[in-house]
């Protein structure tokens, strides 16, 4: 089914090839003004060129309900141009010198994000099927639907921020969409841009030429080249100086780069993933960093859950972590149940990377093959290193070790399978099975 697409002309001034371009792909209807088409729910809306004020135009578009998504055709933007066009939640800037089958291409292109867009609302609101996503470990609702979400838009070219407090695995989400992307085999960067000198970061990006500065003894590509044909994954993206931010967003705007020192621009095609623990709207705030820049970075957003949400996935990940410690001379096999009891009981503020170190600490200092609450760090033992342990040859597995914690909470809320669900970090559908197998009624 052809989209609905709704060009605004106010004077008349889009070229007849684009138009007859448009109208043989899409459901063109064509209007002078903007009051005759308030409250259509276009697929899409073009704003055509000479329009007197083509950012105010598109704001008034979308606030009225004309269209979900808005295209701009003019002359080549400046880079304020752009900025106003961001802004005002444009959907892209086209000039209108561009051949009519490369106008078509782009609004192609940005009908089907609006359409993925779509399908991530009604994913967040819907059942959350099983996805095998190995790299990330877990069978929580939440973490359930974090893959589910990654499935559908790793094949994107789009950009995706990860938000998440720290710890909770962006990069390990970020590494899944790479792996899982239309570009596999090229190369995946990872930069922490709080972790680079202010006066170094330009360089590191967009490289420089011999001479460009004191210390530049050679030519240098900086990593938007270096990921062409895969990915750059920006880290901590909230701690980019407003500076480097201005060139950047110019950068990923017209998708090609001019480094230190060069005159002339050079076009780059990577995939763009960028990161962080901070809120940006709350950045964009404070002035902190850019609104143009966040709408540019933000198309696509994943939420990395915290661990604190992820019910009994803290012992699946424990398990993962006890198994890549366990060494012939070592052998750590799994964990008693105070151990358990214990890992299960703390909010782990540090998230996934702390239960990492601490189940490194604890296998190095266990003194049988099962991990004991005395082995775990004291912040995390808490009481459970005063009671006393079952005998370490009557350890049972963490499979039973389940099946004891989710009966135990199914007793204690007095049979109730919706709050059992919802304290386990279980959705019903895994709960129910999970009873079935143990024997128990699951009506």
């Amino acid at each position: 089914m052809s989209a609905r697409l709704l060009v605004v002309d106010e004077h008349d001034k889009i070229a007849p090839p684009v138009l007859s371009a448009l109208q043989r792909r899409f459901k063109v209807v064509r209007v002078p003004r903007l009051e005759e088409a308030a409250g259509a729910g276009f697929d899409m809306a073009v704003i055509a060129p000479g329009a007197d004020d083509p950012s105010e135009l598109c704001r008034r578009l979308i606030e009225v309900g004309a269209a979900a998504e808005v295209m701009i055709l003019g002359n080549s933007p400046s880079l304020e141009d752009t900025i106003r066009a961001i802004r005002a939640q444009a959907f892209d800037f086209v000039p209108d010198g561009d051949e009519p089958a490369a106008v078509v291409n782009r609004l192609r292109q940005a009908l089907e994000l609006i359409e993925l867009r779509r399908e991530l609302s009604r994913l967040q609101a819907g059942p959350v099927p099983a996805t095998p996503f190995p790299e990330l470990i877990g069978e929580s609702t939440s973490l359930r639907r974090l893959k589910l979400l990654i499935e559908r838009v790793a094949r994107s070219e789009a950009t995706v921020l990860i938000t998440g407090e720290s710890g909770t695995g962006k990069e390990i989400v970020a590494r899944t969409l790479h792996a899982h992307g239309p570009h596999p085999a090229g190369p995946f960067l990872v930069t922490n841009l709080g972790a680079i000198p202010r006066q170094l970061l330009e360089s590191e990006l967009f490289g420089h030429l011999r001479g460009a500065f004191t210390g530049a003894v050679a030519d240098r590509k900086g990593l938007l080249l270096r990921a062409t044909g895969g990915t750059l994954f920006l880290d901590e993206v909230a701690d980019m100086p407003l500076e480097v931010q201005a060139k950047l967003l110019r950068a990923l705007q017209q998708r090609s780069l001019r480094a230190l020192g060069q005159r002339e621009e050079v076009p780059f095609n990577a995939r763009i993933i960028a990161a962080t623990s901070r809120d940006l709207e709350q950045e964009v705030a404070a002035g902190r960093f850019r609104q143009d820049l966040y709408f540019r970075l933000n198309v696509i957003q994943l939420v990395v859950p915290p661990l604190r949400e992820r019910g009994h996935d803290v012992l699946l990940l424990a398990q993962h972590f006890i198994q890549r410690e366990s060494t012939a001379l070592r052998p750590v096999v799994g964990l008693t149940p105070g151990a358990a009891r214990a890992l299960l009981a703390y909010r782990w503020p540090g998230n996934v990377r702390e239960l990492e170190h601490c189940i490194v600490s604890a296998a190095a200092c266990a003194r049988y093959d099962h991990i004991t609450a005395p082995d775990l760090p004291e912040r995390v033992r808490g009481q459970e290193a005063l009671a006393p342990e079952r005998d370490v040859n009557d350890l049972i597995s963490l499979r039973e070790l389940e099946r004891q914690h989710i009966l135990e909470v199914l007793r204690s809320v007095g049979g109730n399978k919706a709050l059992t669900s919802r304290r386990l970090g279980l959705d019903r559908k895994t709960l129910y099975r999970k009873l079935k197998e143990y024997g128990e009624a699951a009506g």
